[in-house]
């Protein structure tokens, strides 16, 4: 993971730039560097994955131009191969590329790259700047104006405080230039619904999941990975166990008392023979990570924090206890296969809707809480679930295959990896929990707890009014947001709303995001 910032101003101060770049060198402890282009400022803290050597410090210069990127392109060997005739490539980095591309596509570019990326460049013929963001948000970037209307570009929310009045996520699929953002993929939008069979479907499921998880094992720096013991991060150390010629590292946590998942992640592990971690936390511990979390996450939605408590402190422990550096994640799957919520989808079409919509708003949700508590400490997270050609697959996939029909969730995954004993079957079958909940349900009683000793029912009354925007309707999340506040003062149209299922299906209309609150949650929880 990287951080890389841009004040696209030739009347940009240094210092002031300096003074928000600097709050995010966690993001890149190893290197850091900063151009001036004379019409601006671009920064990078460099995190080295890819092409260890200095030569593989960023920003790279081609010509006049330059360009700064957080990301990991993927099948950059080909774009070396078909351009080393007209350019002279100088390292072992996946980001060199960009530059020749740009200069042989334009901002056509974006829509070719097999990549998790942000990227700022600066074109020296044009002496203007172009930023783009990947078509899911897997890395971050933000944007604001300064007083005189010059954008910024930056990894994190945290550089652009002070910077800016307003602090906006650039949206995924987009680029800019001109002035203006254009849409060059909408990642969950499908053009035609794809009539290929059940089998047919999961066997394709199984193949590009399986590709998807291959291509992100390949970096210079060690890699592990995060095991709840859940489906979807299972599935990914399965996969990784088969594709290793060594035991992968896996690392759970869980709450000193109850952590639900911890023994079925041991068991996971135990069946793929990693070499596993268990990591535990107290309630002190939750309750004095909040402001922590919250600062790092830039965010006061419930759902988030919650289940951010925990991978903070397991990616916390990774870093201070290993060498590792790349972490790859079960994230996304739920928004592509269904939550416990999206059973009470009225039909099929409801539930692709309710699909597009969570994979377009990802980025403000459990994409974000991957990226900031991995990259606040140093390391750098990889998304297999969140593989472009395997999200566009799924996406197409006819929703009446996907809607739960079957008596159990996430057939489709399920199923497409029943036959070659990737997993125990206890576990490929057993039923969701959520991440927030399965670390230990007292985690969540704890927060809860805590809030309602902070407000008085009058108190809480009169301060959830103050706000106009996502107004805080539980004590919990009157209590995040008054953090939230602190370090983000009136950026809270940053986040759309509440992660919350859809309250306009029957069932779904609840005042807690925990699955455990559904009349399905079953014996998710055991």
């Amino acid at each position: 993971m990287c951080s890389i910032m841009g004040y696209c101003s030739p009347s940009a101060v240094y210092e002031v730039f300096m003074r928000g770049f600097q709050r995010t060198i966690s993001r890149g402890p190893d290197a850091s560097k900063v151009v001036d282009t004379g019409e601006g400022y671009l920064g990078f803290h460099r995190l080295a994955i890819m092409g260890m050597t200095t030569s593989g410090m960023q920003p790279f210069q081609l010509d006049d131009s330059y360009v700064v990127c957080n990301g990991e392109i993927y099948g950059f060997e080909k774009w070396k191969e078909e351009l080393k005739e007209k350019y002279v490539f100088k390292s072992e980095s996946d980001c060199e590329v960009l530059l020749p591309l740009y200069q042989e596509y334009g901002v056509e570019m974006f829509a070719m790259l097999d990549a998790e990326f942000a990227c700022i460049i600066y074109d020296g013929k044009t002496r203007e700047f172009i930023a783009a963001r990947d078509p899911i948000g897997i890395r971050p970037l933000f944007y604001g104006y300064d007083k005189d209307h010059a954008i910024i570009f930056a990894s994190e929310a945290k550089n652009l405080v002070g910077l800016t009045d307003k602090i906006m996520p650039f949206p995924p699929g987009y680029y800019y230039k001109n002035g203006t953002f254009i849409c060059y993929c909408d990642i969950a939008k499908t053009e035609n619904v794809c009539q290929d069979d059940l089998e047919t479907v999961c066997g394709k499921i199984h193949d590009k999941l399986t590709a998807g998880v291959e291509k992100r094992l390949v970096a210079d720096a060690k890699i592990g990975f995060l095991l709840s013991g859940g489906l979807d991060s299972s599935l990914v150390c399965a996969i990784a166990a088969k594709k290793s010629s060594r035991p992968i590292r896996t690392f759970a946590i869980g709450m000193s008392e109850d952590a639900i998942d911890l023994k079925y992640a041991k068991q996971v592990a135990d069946y793929i023979g990693s070499d596993h971690t268990e990591i535990y936390m107290t309630p002190d511990d939750v309750i004095g990570s909040l402001d922590t979390v919250i600062h790092l996450l830039g965010t006061y939605d419930i759902t988030t924090i919650r289940a951010s408590i925990g991978m903070y402190f397991v990616c916390k422990a990774i870093h201070e206890q290993t060498d590792i550096r790349v972490l790859l994640t079960g994230e996304i799957s739920d928004e592509l296969f269904g939550y416990k919520y999206t059973d009470f989808a009225p039909d099929a079409e409801a539930f692709q809707k309710e699909s597009q919509k969570r994979v377009r708003e990802l980025y403000m949700y459990d994409v974000l809480r991957a990226d900031r508590c991995i990259s606040v400490n140093s390391l750098e997270a990889r998304v297999p679930f969140g593989d472009l050609d395997f999200v566009k697959y799924v996406m197409a996939v006819d929703p009446k295959l996907k809607i739960n029909t079957y008596g159990k969730g996430k057939y489709l995954l399920r199923h497409a990896f029943e036959k070659e004993d990737y997993l125990p079957k206890e576990i490929l079958w057993r039923e969701k929990a959520a991440f927030s909940d399965a670390v230990g349900h007292s985690m969540v009683d704890y927060l809860k707890e805590y809030a309602e000793k902070i407000y008085t029912d009058e108190e809480f009354e009169h301060l959830r009014k103050t706000y106009t925007f996502a107004r805080p309707f539980t004590k919990e999340s009157l209590l995040y947001r008054s953090i939230f506040e602190k370090y983000y003062p009136g950026q809270a149209e940053m986040v759309v709303d509440f992660w919350m299922p859809n309250k306009e299906w029957s069932g779904c209309n609840v005042k807690d995001p925990s699955a455990r609150v559904l009349s399905n949650y079953g014996d998710s929880g055991k």
